[in-house]
């Protein structure tokens, strides 16, 4: 997920509470209860890179494993990532650098990852080859893209040129010096696992899987390539209304799976102080003669200093379709960051949120948790990635998936 690579390298820098706890560590104004929270594995630190799609879909994986009654497994997200950049950087040099080469990525990645690769623990392929201890891609990022462009220029210099034939075990000998050399055999928990081996020994079907948005620009019930810098394998998702796409994520939580979620955390209504995203509006028809006048006298900046001040629940926009494809069209929502919802809470008002995981490690006022109003999930979500187990009859029949 990304904006250009340093706004996204910015943003994407346990077991869920109690049902019906309320949290006391909530910000002064907000005060929400847990209504159904889904297992989880506990919070990790993604750091310095940009790998919240891996982060987030991998977590994903993980409760669905817990949910189909197997062990709490920590997968590794940088087995994922050396092997989705190693394709991103072919298909780069393929399209003579006209593609996004970066480490941002989508949920579809992730799955495709470990149909092509198997997957394995962490504890089998840390990706830590470098001296640091959490992930810090500032380096590799910037070494990969600069191996990729010189292949390109060298290839082109010259009406003879051509690629050579050693230029892919150059990026796989880089990516083993970052990430470490890549195990073909491992032992883990007393048995003998290739990844492809461990990988199929999971207790979920990689074909029980889809992905879901909701814009205006393809039609309804097909599937598009989203057109986003971050698709660069052009992998396609099915497109719904908004009123089912929201039930596709409150059909899910209900039936007990968690939703991998790509969305846009560049918003005002986004406070990592406060653990909050909401949608907030001003509220005119509340407002009296003179409260309304001086509102509108108040200029922009002070209309959001009065609107995004996080110091109590307050009206929020209504969403409509309308308002989403605008804000994809304008850029003001983009790709830029991967979670994991787990579950449902109310603030003091009895007012809907989704509870979300996320991967910055245990910070913020809920310990690495989150909660975003319905509004804003309904406005910001880029894709989710769902079990089609859990999405609703009526919409896999409008899709044609059984």
């Amino acid at each position: 997920m990304k904006k250009p690579i340093l706004a996204a390298l910015a943003l994407c820098y346990a077991l869920g509470a109690a049902a019906q706890t309320p949290d006391t560590a909530a910000p002064e104004g907000y005060r929400f209860t847990d209504v159904k929270i889904l297992p989880v594995t506990p919070v990790k630190d993604q750091s310095r890179s940009g790998t919240c799609w891996c982060y987030s879909t991998l977590s994903f994986f993980e409760s669905e494993i817990l949910r189909a009654g197997g062990p709490e497994l920590d997968l590794s997200e940088m087995w994922i990532v050396r092997n989705i950049y190693f394709e991103k950087a072919v298909k780069y040099v393929r399209l003579h650098g006209s593609l996004n080469l970066a480490v941002g990525g989508q949920a579809h990645d992730v799955l495709h990852g470990i149909e092509a690769y198997g997957i394995v623990p962490e504890e089998v392929y840390p990706g830590l080859n470098y001296g640091y201890d959490k992930p810090n891609f500032d380096e590799i990022d910037a070494v990969i893209k600069a191996y990729a462009d010189a292949v390109i220029k060298a290839g082109g210099k010259r009406s003879d040129s051509r690629l050579t034939t050693a230029w892919q075990a150059g990026l796989n000998g880089i990516l083993d010096a970052y990430f470490g050399p890549m195990p073909g055999k491992f032992t883990y928990r007393g048995r003998e696992y290739t990844p492809a081996s461990f990988a199929a020994s999971l207790p979920i079907d990689l074909g029980d899987y889809i992905e879901f948005t909701s814009f205006t620009h393809h039609p309804f019930y097909t599937e598009f390539a989203m057109e986003v810098p971050d698709n660069w394998n052009w992998d396609k998702v099915w497109n719904v209304p908004l009123d089912e796409f929201m039930q596709i994520i409150d059909n899910s939580l209900e039936k007990g799976y968690t939703i991998s979620w790509g969305t846009d955390v560049s918003e005002k209504g986004f406070s990592r102080t406060k653990g909050l995203g909401i949608v907030p509006e001003a509220d005119l028809e509340g407002m009296q003669g003179t409260e309304a006048e001086k509102w509108g006298k108040l200029t922009q900046k002070e209309k959001d200093e009065a609107l995004y001040k996080f110091d109590k629940p307050g009206r929020e926009r209504t969403v409509t379709q309308e308002l989403r494809q605008k804000g994809y069209d304008n850029y003001e929502t983009t790709d830029d960051h991967g979670m994991q919802i787990v579950g449902t809470a109310t603030d003091q008002n009895g007012t809907p949120y989704y509870k979300v995981k996320n991967s910055w490690n245990t910070t913020g006022p809920y310990d690495g948790y989150w909660y975003f109003s319905r509004p804003f999930v309904a406005y910001k979500t880029m894709t989710v990635l769902v079990n089609k187990n859990a999405v609703p009859k009526a919409i896999l029949k409008k899709i044609g998936v059984k």
